[in-house]
């Protein structure tokens, strides 16, 4: 998600092993061409020759891996007149069957890659509908966004997270789905979908939430979860009245934000503690919506359990405020720029749990001014 709102996903930290790697077939040819030409006949190196295009069909296409497997038959062949008695019939025949199985896996293989990437273009788009650009800015207020999928190849999760302008504020959601896979997918998508509607047309936070509690329960109903006895949502939600000066709360058992103010982080814990949705009937439907001073300056980080929860090598979670009070006045675009970057650096590359964030920040005057 781009120039409005990025959602990122990390690069393969082994990107340039693999690129390395397609040329193991090649190394593995003449290494073993190699040692047999150079050690005595009764060693027999050559015997290792249908290695090499067994191995090209795990990562070449067909047409590379038969010339490979050419190659080889070549190289017997050229071996038979400097060896005599080597059996070189037998590792020809072993060279021809194994080039002519590694093609048809390879033909096997790139028709799976086809479809995955297919199935790829279909999540990617699923997942744009899901949680789709945020705007950079509404009256004035800059937002950013940031996703981390847990999984390098992943695409969708349960985490969620949405901005809108409304008549009665700019009304911001973030949240996370109980659980993975497709039915926290689907009950993420239920709960966004009632939040773009609820934004518009409930006048207070309360009336929101009450539309995503029934929201989610209706889903849960028409959609049970097999891994899970209770699907369930945490979720803040958040209105910033426009020319207010402040920002209301109300948090359903999501992790606090943080509020960055002249140089002090402050993390905004709920007054009395809300229900995650979907579990108001059974721990009660009382909502609690918190008022804080929101001044031109200031900012807040709104953030998923992901991460609070990445863990380094220690087993020690991210000191998240302590991080924030090392960022100072940091443009929202460039602060979740650097806790994507030390986040992964943090985990050594490797998240436990989808990631989502939301910086909302009110300029300074003088900016609102140069900006006009």
């Amino acid at each position: 998600m781009i120039a409005s709102g990025r959602r990122r996903h990390r690069r393969p930290p082994y990107r340039g092993r693999w690129e390395a790697a397609l040329l193991s077939p090649v190394i593995l040819t003449v290494l073993i061409a190699g040692l047999a030409f150079s050690t005595p006949r009764e060693i027999a190196f050559s015997r290792l020759l249908p290695a090499a295009p067994a191995l090209a069909a795990a990562m070449w296409p067909v047409l590379p891996t038969i010339l490979l497997g050419m190659f080889c038959l070549l190289v017997m062949i050229g071996l038979s007149f400097v060896y005599t008695d080597l059996g070189t019939p037998y590792t020809a025949a072993a060279i021809v069957a194994v080039t002519l199985a590694a093609a048809y896996a390879s033909h096997v293989r790139l028709q799976r890659e086809e479809m995955l990437f297919h199935v790829r273009l279909v999540a990617d788009t699923a997942q744009k509908v899901l949680l789709r650009p945020l705007p950079r800015s509404i009256a004035d207020i800059e937002i950013e966004s940031l996703y981390l999928a847990a999984q390098e190849q992943a695409r969708i999760g349960g985490d969620f997270y949405e901005a809108v302008d409304t008549p009665y504020g700019i009304r911001l959601l973030i949240g996370d789905v109980r659980g993975k896979g497709l039915s926290a997918v689907g009950a993420a998508a239920a709960v966004l979908s009632s939040f773009r509607e609820a934004a518009y047309d409930e006048p207070h936070l309360r009336g929101i939430v009450h539309r995503l509690e029934s929201s989610i329960s209706r889903h849960s109903a028409a959609f049970p979860a097999q891994d899970l006895p209770e699907r369930f949502a945490t979720a803040l939600v958040a209105e910033i009245p426009h020319g207010s000066g402040h920002v209301r709360i109300l948090n359903c058992g999501h992790p606090p934000p943080l509020l960055a103010h002249r140089g002090e982080i402050r993390v905004l814990e709920p007054t009395t503690p809300s229900p995650p949705l979907n579990l108001a009937t059974l721990i009660g439907d009382q909502y609690c919506v918190d008022t804080v001073n929101f001044v031109p300056g200031d900012q807040l980080l709104f953030y998923t359990d992901g991460v609070t929860e990445t863990r380094d090598r220690a087993r020690e979670f991210f000191p998240l405020p302590d991080w924030m009070r090392r960022q100072g006045p940091t443009p929202p675009r460039e602060l979740l720029d650097r806790l994507h970057r030390d986040l992964l650096q943090y985990s050594g590359g490797r998240l436990n749990d989808d990631i989502a964030a939301i910086a909302v920040r009110c300029p300074s005057i003088q900016a609102q001014e140069y900006a006009t």
